[in-house]
């Protein structure tokens, strides 16, 4: 195959895959400037493009306050989580003691356990410990479940860390928390960066835990408003879409902003992971 075709293959695949990607996204777009009350099936373009339908939604959510919660929420959630993430994948990665490998293996329990199946005795345990209906029903399950991909993630890197880097810090006498934020942290922050727009990405996008544990409507956050324009017999099509679309700027602004650490980080988990 010559270099002319296979340049040609690469890039139809990757036209293919884009299309794949942004199909949805156009889908979207199409029907949320439909017209109000339309029913749309499928892609369909509309005859006329309604803007308005974009402040309605922002209107008849209330995604001022719903977006204030969910910021409210990721911003304890992501430093939180990516701190705890830090120092555990640390002791994983670089310190060698008993029970290391099983301590191990019960945090990847987090990542490999469906966790709507703990959805329901979550709800009862923080009843009764008085969290239901508080921003705190919403972050620590979502700390708790952030922290096993972080640890396995932050362990990779510390295991690809140079081992004579953390043996000469050794010999020149740092203490291990001197070795992980002189030594180690100036060099992972491609990964951390990666880690800590996942964690937003999930803590923005989190639909059940909203759901089921805030019933309080001052205090849902912006996927859960989504239900308010699903109706008992019908749905608001034009304004779910309209809504869907705001949400998703914040997540598409953070991207944008760290898209650069974001795919730095990715290509380096793929080589070292």
């Amino acid at each position: 195959m010559t270099a002319r075709l296979e340049r040609a293959v690469i890039y139809v695949v990757l036209a293919l895959f884009s299309a794949v990607v942004l199909l949805p996204l156009v889908n979207i777009l199409t029907i949320a400037l439909q017209k109000p009350g339309s029913t749309v099936t499928g892609l369909s373009f509309p005859t006329e493009f309604h803007f308005e339908n974009f402040v309605r939604a922002w209107e008849v959510g209330g995604f001022a306050d719903l977006m204030s919660s969910s910021a409210l929420v990721a911003v304890v959630v992501v430093p939180v989580a990516t701190l705890l993430s830090i120092l555990s994948g640390y002791a994983f990665g670089t310190m060698r003691f008993r029970g290391s490998t099983a301590l191990f293996y019960l945090f990847l329990i987090g990542l490999v356990m469906p966790f709507e199946a703990t959805v329901v005795p979550l709800y009862y345990d923080l009843r009764s410990l008085g969290l239901t209906d508080t921003y705190w029903a919403l972050i620590l399950p979502e700390i708790a479940l952030s922290v096993s991909f972080g640890t396995f993630w932050m362990r990779a890197f510390f295991l690809s860390s140079p081992r004579s880097l953390l043996e000469a810090a050794r010999i020149d006498g740092a203490s291990s928390w001197t070795t992980l934020w002189r030594v180690l942290l100036p060099t992972a922050r491609p990964a951390i960066s990666t880690l800590a727009t996942l964690f937003f990405l999930w803590s923005w996008n989190e639909f059940l835990l909203a759901l089921v544990l805030i019933q309080d409507p001052a205090l849902r956050t912006a996927p859960a408003g989504l239900g308010l324009f699903v109706g008992e017999r019908t749905v608001d099509v034009a304004g779910l879409s309209a809504g869907a679309l705001l949400i998703t700027l914040p997540v598409i602004a953070v991207y944008l902003f760290t898209q650069r650490h974001f795919i730095r980080g990715m290509l380096e988990g793929s080589v070292k992971g």
